[in-house]
């Protein structure tokens, strides 16, 4: 079995530098090397998933194959290496302390105190090693959540502290990201943050072996030559990270900046073969020399804070660049639409997504842009709640049930045409209770799905525990509004059409979770390509 290499991703002087996009862009050149490369995330608050987090709070959660919830950078990780995650790639405090006590209330510590160490630090470590222990990557990168000196992190710091000392010099290295904040009255970068920073490393008692230092201006030789010297690190091991126009931009700057030779050196791994990047460039160039342009509405309660819809940003610029356009996103509250204002705020579209979301807060302004989207044949795309969204608006408008809702919403109804699944009604407890990961959809031959897919039958992601109500289905397909996707096992309506609509989808599951840069996601790729068309139109 092969014996994996751990790199430790930590941050320093604030937090949202952006450890997940360097931890990603890392893997990605590594894995252009040839080597496998997993990436995990260990995040020190106590909630045992993000499932029950408010988006606000957290941004969005992301949903795997295998059903964890967990946090939005394993969504990087997947749309960078194109590989996807597990339970296991996303640990918490709260899953933590959940296992140790589950396990002292069996007797499993045979009487002795537990404590954080060596109990909780055990764990960690466990989890830490878990991924590289599996015999199938050649390094495992593991970011940690916070920063160097937040009393939560503490643990988690001690048990990478604990695991240097117990491997190879070789086979465990520390990656630091720090910021270089520039003062516009002195005009200079200011080293000292760093500096600190690295000091309450070493005094947590690890070395560094590389910091990656944001900074809005280069950094220069001299400057990297100081920092290494009052940080202990070698001159080559001080990378220089600017700011870059976007995410994907991260790679090719780190790959200038010879971080994944650096980091194979110090792990005494080869780095002879030089890193196949021609896709990564293909996807860049198509991205940054778009032919076409559109703009889409992002209809949702959430948009004060984009990160709450990541997976979905993320797809439109997957599946722009697959069609050669720039996607422009408005970002448009739901509460805010009413009837009287609906053509204002959406006439100017080439586009409509209609997006996820829970509760009755702007539930009415969802629906009443839906409408506005399908009689006035604009390309309309609804995701989970958007779906629902669309079925209780068709209802209403078109199949003639005046008080067609959701039993989340109105629990009174008397045409419930989306309801709670049956097992779900037993279920008091929120989280990690809903219908999550992946589940299979049977397609109908000569539907817009079937010919988006192009195969009869598709995996895709769910997180909900509401449901196309099938009392219904024989009149709705009889009106027009075809099930165009079912799953096989439980007959749940997976995707609804309009038969007589230029592109109007909706789908229960979360497709942008599957979107990445090098397989864009086929159903967002089509909303983009009748985008164009109605925008010439």
């Amino acid at each position: 079995m092969k014996q994996a290499k751990y790199v430790f991703v930590t941050g320093g002087v604030t937090s949202s530098l952006g450890k997940g996009i360097v931890s990603a862009s890392l893997a990605k050149l590594l894995q252009a090397r040839g080597y496998s490369v997993t990436i995990q995330k260990f995040d020190p608050y106590i909630n045992v998933d993000p499932g029950t987090l408010n988006p606000y709070e957290h941004g969005e959660c992301y949903v795997t194959e295998d059903g964890a919830e967990t946090d939005l950078d394993l969504g990087h990780y997947e749309r960078f290496l194109n590989v996807t995650t597990s339970q296991a790639n996303n640990v918490t405090t709260g899953r933590i302390y959940q296992h140790v006590i589950t396990q002292e209330r069996e007797g499993a510590y045979l009487g002795k105190t537990v404590q954080v160490i060596p109990h909780i630090t055990d764990e960690i470590k466990r989890r830490m090693k878990l991924l590289g222990e599996s015999g199938k990557y050649d390094i495992v990168i593991t970011e940690l959540g916070g920063t160097v000196g937040d009393i939560e992190s503490l643990p988690y710091i001690e048990a990478v502290r604990q695991l240097n000392w117990e491997v190879k010099t070789e086979d465990c290295i520390v990656i630091h990201l720090t910021l270089l904040p520039y003062l516009s009255t002195s005009k200079e970068l200011k080293t000292k943050p760093t500096q600190h920073s690295v000091k309450m490393l070493l005094e947590a008692g690890i070395q560094p072996d590389v910091l990656v230092c944001r900074a809005e201006h280069p950094i220069g030789k001299d400057l990297k030559k100081k920092i290494a010297l009052f940080c202990n690190v070698s001159p080559n091991a001080v990378i220089e990270a600017l700011d870059m126009p976007t995410i994907y931009d991260v790679p090719m700057a780190m790959f200038k900046e010879k971080l994944d030779k650096i980091v194979l050196n110090k792990l005494k791994l080869s780095s002879a073969k030089e890193p196949n990047l021609d896709n990564w460039l293909g996807f860049l160039t198509r991205h940054k020399n778009p032919k076409h342009q559109v703009k889409i509405g992002l209809v949702g309660k959430y948009v004060e804070l984009p990160d709450a819809y990541k997976s979905i940003t993320e797809a439109f610029v997957h599946a722009g660049a697959n069609r050669e356009c720039k996607v422009d996103l408005e970002y448009i509250h739901s509460e805010l639409i009413t009837d009287s204002n609906v053509e204002h705020k959406l006439h100017h579209l080439d586009g409509i997504l209609v997006a996820p979301g829970f509760g009755d807060r702007g539930i009415e302004g969802k629906i009443t842009a839906i409408k506005y989207a399908r009689q006035n044949n604009i390309p309309f795309f609804g995701i989970c709640l958007g779906m629902q969204c669309a079925v209780i608006e068709f209802g209403r408008n078109v199949i003639g049930l005046k008080d067609a809702h959701s039993t989340e919403m109105n629990s009174k109804t008397k045409n419930a045409v989306i309801d709670m699944m049956p097992e779900q009604k037993k279920i008091t407890a929120k989280g990690g209770t809903m219908r999550l990961g992946s589940y299979w959809c049977e397609l109908k031959k000569d539907t817009k799905a079937f010919r988006a897919y192009d195969k009869p039958k598709v995996q895709e992601r769910h997180r909900h525990r509401y449901e196309f109500n099938n009392k219904f289905l024989k009149d709705y397909e009889a009106k027009g509004m075809i099930a165009s996707g079912i799953n096989p096992d439980t007959k749940l309506v997976e995707i609804v059409e309009l038969k007589d609509h230029p592109y109007f989808v909706a789908v229960q599951f979360h497709p942008e979770y599957k979107s990445t840069v090098e397989t864009p996601h086929p159903l967002f790729i089509k909303f983009i390509k009748a985008a164009i068309e109605y925008s010439k139109s």
